[in-house]
């Protein structure tokens, strides 16, 4: 039995449900800006470091990446998110 697939797809969901509370704290503690540069160069730095690994790590650094890249983006609906909040109170 191969359990590669099913190390891959438990670390990557861990690694997913992770980021949304950090990207919270961040956006709260560092602010939008440098949530975006923090965030920018971990992702670029893990996805061209994935080009040089082997398969598994290769995988899990890409995915990392690019979990990172969606909280460049993450960080304007956080702070639109955390500005409705506070408003509506």
């Amino acid at each position: 039995m191969y359990f590669t697939g099913l190390i891959i797809g438990i670390s990557i969901f861990l690694l997913i449900g992770s980021f949304h509370p950090l990207v919270v704290k961040a956006e709260y503690y560092l602010g939008k800006k440098k949530l975006k540069i923090i965030f920018g160069v971990v992702s670029a730095l893990s996805i061209l470091l994935s080009l040089f690994t082997g398969l598994v790590l290769s995988i899990f650094l890409g995915c990392f990446g690019f979990v990172c890249f969606w909280a460049v983006f993450e960080a304007d609906r956080q702070e639109k998110r955390r500005i409705e909040r506070t408003t509506n109170i």
